[in-house]
């Protein structure tokens, strides 16, 4: 029990600060857009490099100069795209929050743009696969430890895809989409910088 809560613990302190990938979730929460498949893919996919990390992939990581240059340029480069996306639709405006609109993206377009922002993320790697992987190492239940960890990425991911729609009545104006699409446009260039910098 004591691995399990240590991999929670962990894993949920990891996942709550605000990135590219929680302001995307927080953002198809808000527009109830495909919010089930975006929540199960982001917890899948923690789920399946936490499994990793704690299996022993982040020494193979380690041992591969060339793999971290490739995941920061080339994350970095998504961020800064995505973001300049962000910014033209606050630029643009006129957004706003109608029933009518839902599940207007398509499926494969978010899921795309989901994955992309989960698995082109070099922090993310740092995190699960790194960070955890060798915190794990120090327990004698990894496996538990490793449970702990992905546990806290479905109630994180779930939580903050579905606890969106409480913001549904604010997005109904169109200045709170501009406000958001600008916090998103400032969160991607900011990780983006980090990876860079």
């Amino acid at each position: 029990m004591e691995s399990t809560i240590a991999g929670f613990g962990l894993g949920l302190s990891l996942i709550l600060a605000i990135g590219a990938q929680n302001a995307f979730v927080l953002r198809q929460g808000v527009r109830r857009e495909h919010v089930f498949a975006v929540c199960l893919t982001c917890a899948l996919s923690d789920a399946l490099l936490i499994a990793a990390g704690v299996s022993g992939f982040g020494a193979l990581v380690t041992k591969l100069p060339w793999l971290e240059p490739l995941m920061r340029w080339g994350g970095a480069a998504f961020l800064i795209v995505y973001g300049a996306r962000a910014f033209w639709a606050a630029w643009r405006g006129g957004a706003h929050l109608d029933a009518a609109q839902a599940g207007r993206a398509s499926l494969k377009g978010v899921l795309l743009t989901c994955l992309l922002l989960t698995w082109a993320n070099p922090h993310v790697y740092l995190d699960t696969v790194v960070l955890l992987g060798s915190v794990a190492a120090q327990y004698a239940d990894r496996l538990n430890f490793a449970l702990g960890a992905m546990t806290a990425s479905f109630v994180f991911f779930f939580s903050l895809g579905y606890g969106a729609r409480l913001l549904a009545p604010l997005f109904a104006r169109p200045v709170a989409w501009r406000i958001l699409d600008v916090l998103v446009g400032l969160i991607m260039w900011t990780v983006a910088a980090s990876l860079l910098l």
